[in-house]
């Protein structure tokens, strides 16, 4: 079971909603996501846990700085995806090649 090898869930406030949690619980997951500023109590998460989910969602915003890959001008998905891999390469290569 999936649930055996995962910690924890790591997520923004967009996902705060009871649902959620309690499907993250009744897995016996730990859910680490801040609460909504409208909730009305608060429910409190492991901060220190929370800061990894800005160092996973980094390399994934990083591509998305590149116009084309997030507004998907090809039309194709072999096209739109050849452009992923020269992006993905080309943010790559300065961390294998030092100047």
């Amino acid at each position: 079971m999936i649930s055996d090898r995962i910690e924890a869930v790591l997520a923004d406030k967009g996902y705060d909603a009871d649902a959620i949690r309690d499907e993250i619980a009744g897995v016996k997951v730990e859910a680490v996501i801040p609460s909504k500023s409208n909730r009305g109590k608060p429910i409190p998460h492991d901060k220190a846990k929370y800061k990894w989910r800005n160092q996973i969602e980094r390399p994934f915003n990083k591509p998305k700085n590149w116009r084309r890959v997030v507004t998907r001008y090809d039309k194709s998905k072999e096209s739109y995806l050849g452009f992923v891999a020269i992006a993905a390469a080309k943010l790559w290569i300065p961390f294998v090649h030092e100047r």
